[in-house]
């Protein structure tokens, strides 16, 4: 199955640009409708802003963008760009402007909506969607910490932690690092710790932190 990159979950944030007010949003969406219903809510509960420029990708599907009044190739294209640049897909972003008086030029308002676009992201994080291997992994505490440190470095994402006995961990890796990872944890602990695999999962996971 594929992997690519798509939000965690919604983003919002904000900042004043010469007076002007950006509110930029991000969501996570599967098709293009679902998309143009985010980009149409936000028209209306922001029917008295300047501009709601937008952009979306979805995968096997559509990309679009519009600059919603503002000069052409000023708004959505940047914020396109940044959704592009971020390798995200399922993705719909839209920037909300309140004009404040001040005109902005041309690259004034491409570097505005990039920033717009780029916070929203920032906000709501960016989950890697793969076949991802469970692993279950009892650790004595004294290797606790070298056994974390390993899990990053072949890509694992610790999702669970249960500190009785011992350490019991629940980890995802990328399917394929599993043999390596155990074959890395048999040399350093001589033995003493072994993981089972308990199935796989075809998800999307946050790859920008841990939760534990």
């Amino acid at each position: 199955m594929d992997e690519y990159l798509v939000p965690t979950a919604f983003g919002e944030d904000e900042f004043i640009e010469k007076k002007s007010r950006f509110i930029g949003r991000i969501w996570p969406v599967e098709t293009e409708e679902a998309a143009l219903e985010k980009i149409q809510e936000m028209k209306k509960r922001h029917y008295d802003a300047t501009h709601n420029c937008w952009a979306y990708i979805i995968r096997d599907g559509a990309v679009r963008f519009s600059d919603d009044g503002e000069p052409g190739g000023t708004a959505g294209m940047p914020m396109l760009q940044v959704l592009q640049r971020e390798g995200l897909y399922n993705v719909v972003c839209v920037v909300t402007r309140y004009f404040g008086g001040i005109l902005l030029g041309a690259g004034g308002l491409v570097r505005a909506y990039a920033k717009g676009a780029k916070i929203a992201v920032d906000a709501a994080g960016k989950s890697m969607k793969r076949v991802w291997t469970v692993l279950y992994l009892p650790c004595p505490y004294p290797f606790y910490e070298r056994v974390k440190l390993e899990i990053s470095a072949f890509g694992g994402i610790l999702r669970s932690t249960d500190f009785g006995a011992e350490v019991e961990m629940e980890v995802l890796f990328p399917e394929g690092q599993v043999s390596a990872f155990l074959e890395k944890l048999t040399d350093l602990s001589s033995g003493t710790v072994e993981g089972m695999e308990t199935g796989q999962e075809y998800r999307a996971f946050p790859i920008d932190r841990e939760t534990t």
